[in-house]
């Protein structure tokens, strides 16, 4: 019994569609911190949990333009603030410098700080360089500003949650982020006035580790 030719060609077309189906590799869902903005330089060496992978730009106290990837190499201590905050950011600046104060004296050369700021209208680079001057900031810690797409996209990867109220004040989360060398989150610090002890242990940890 032959076929006719529009059910054979139905048929045929059927076929070929479960073929190409059948070709197709299985649909991944996107890295976490990847920006669809092609590939990052030097990303190879790099996971996909890695905050580095993020294309995002930022410029920092000095006015000079750099991207997260130029923190990797050391255990990163990260928070979320801006310059003008009443009451929470000085504390959570008070909270990364005990951390810092908590690190036996060899280990304090080997981790750095950072401060990224909620405040993309105000937070200039030289607003940025006066604060680390009055908070005694040294050259191991870094200040940056960016724009506010980068902004949310950096707080929703740490969990930081932002809102700017009628006087240009910020309600935000207090977290201190411990990052390891690659930019991937090691452990985070939540709330005001805490003891350093756990973060100072999870840093010696990661020293230790990439010495072995």
């Amino acid at each position: 019994m032959t076929m006719t030719t529009p059910l054979y060609l139905f048929l045929l077309v059927l076929m070929s569609s479960f073929a190409c189906l059948a070709e197709q590799p299985k649909a991944t869902p996107p890295p976490c911190c990847l920006k669809p903005r092609g590939t990052p330089t030097n990303s190879s060496s790099l996971s996909d949990s890695s905050l580095y992978q993020v294309e995002s730009k930022w410029t920092n106290d000095n006015a000079t333009p750099i991207t997260l990837g130029t923190l990797s190499g050391k255990p990163q201590i990260i928070t979320m603030f801006f310059a003008s905050c009443e009451y929470a950011c000085p504390l959570l600046v008070h909270d990364m410098q005990q951390i810092e104060k908590a690190l036996p004296p060899e280990l304090r050369s080997k981790v750095n700080f950072t401060l990224v700021s909620f405040d993309t209208e105000r937070d200039t680079p030289k607003v940025l360089n006066t604060y680390r001057t009055t908070h005694h900031l040294g050259t191991n810690w870094t200040l940056l500003r960016g724009n506010s797409d980068d902004v949310l996209e950096l707080a929703a990867l740490l969990g930081v949650k932002f809102k700017k109220d009628a006087r240009g004040q910020f309600a935000h989360s207090n977290v201190i982020t411990l990052l390891n060398g690659k930019g991937e989150i090691i452990s985070q610090q939540i709330g005001l006035n805490r003891d350093p002890a756990s973060t100072v242990v999870a840093v010696q940890k990661l020293l230790k580790g990439s010495a072995d």
